[in-house]
């Protein structure tokens, strides 16, 4: 047996019954041979981490745009607390950690600049709306690699799409990374609030951090337990007491932090910068180049627009609308 067959019994010997095997696979929209080293999901692990959308998640909002400090979450940091809890709660489940990686990685492709800031911004402007679950899947099946996307298996391709709302993914795997996600962002946001000056620990409501824990260890530990500990076969689930003070928790949060005028008065900015862009790619679609040349062929200018400005950088919109529309001083 070559190294990939041997992952593959090694997964069947090792893994819980209910964990989506390597050999199982629903296989990706175009045949490809199998890899001698790596099994199909350890393949898409490793072409979501080398893609350039994966790369840009580093300077991509999570809560708080463009903050001074090195120390605030962006998406990419998200990414990888994401993937830590998701493999922990996976090993500790017996289920398959390369796919549950693969997802978690990918999960926030399709993201805009300035978090959800922008995904509302671009939603109000793309006909039929705009999320960034199902930009994720465009993301890998559409718009990477020049435009001939990575070609990921449908189980990886299902956990993006079905990671924060509507039906839940179809693999136990996919589950985990959802849980996972709001497990991560519940707790970094209270960190970056707290670092931020827009909450003190003393705020936080009384009765949830004296079940879940006083610290961000300790409700990371507390939340992923109750999830290893409730969990039954391929249903993923949180005790109710448990899921109530998360839900408390989270209620908090909207009101004091993701709703914060002092947390979000930057924000009202973002509509017009992303508005901006997009018409202007609208009446200048001749500016598209690579991938978006192709996408503007295909799909026309509306959707190459926003695959466009989807896939921007926090920074990198600012200068784009800046050279749009900001004059420049003459030199002389």
């Amino acid at each position: 047996m070559n190294a990939r067959e041997n992952s593959e019994s090694n997964e069947k010997l090792i893994l819980s019954p209910y964990a989506t095997l390597s050999v199982n696979t629903r296989g990706r929209a175009v045949f490809e041979e199998k890899c001698e080293l790596r099994t199909d999901f350890q393949r898409d692990r490793d072409r979501i981490i080398h893609c350039k959308a994966f790369r840009r998640l580093k300077h991509k909002t999570q809560v708080f745009l463009s903050p001074e400090s090195d120390h605030y979450r962006t998406r990419l940091t998200h990414t990888l607390e994401v993937s830590q809890i998701a493999r922990t709660i996976s090993r500790a489940l017996r289920l398959n950690e390369d796919l549950t990686e693969a997802i978690a990685l990918a999960h926030d492709l399709g993201h805009t600049p300035f978090g959800h800031a922008g995904e509302r911004a671009l939603s109000a402007i793309v006909e039929g709306g705009f999320t960034h679950y199902e930009q994720g899947v465009r993301v890998c099946s559409v718009i990477e690699k020049g435009g001939e996307g990575l070609n990921l298996t449908a189980e990886v391709l299902d956990g993006i799409l079905n990671h924060t709302k509507g039906d839940w993914p179809v693999t136990p795997e996919g589950k985990v990374v959802r849980f996972s996600d709001r497990i991560a962002y519940i707790n970094h946001d209270i960190d970056d609030a707290i670092s931020a000056g827009i909450l003190r620990e003393s705020d936080l409501p009384e009765e949830a951090v004296g079940y879940l824990g006083n610290t961000k260890s300790a409700r990371i530990d507390k939340l992923v337990k109750a999830l290893v500990n409730s969990s039954e076969g391929t249903d993923i689930k949180m005790d109710d007491e448990t899921a109530g003070y998360y839900d408390m928790m989270h209620k908090f949060l909207f009101d004091a932090v993701y709703t914060n005028p002092s947390a979000k008065v930057e924000e009202s900015k973002v509509t017009g910068i992303i508005e901006g862009i997009y018409e202007y790619i609208i009446k200048h679609p001749e500016r598209l180049s690579g991938e978006y040349r192709i996408i503007l062929e295909k799909d026309g200018a509306a959707r190459a627009a926003a695959d466009y400005i989807a896939g921007m950088t926090d920074h990198f919109a600012v200068t784009a609308f800046e050279n749009i529309y900001i004059p420049k001083s003459w030199r002389i």
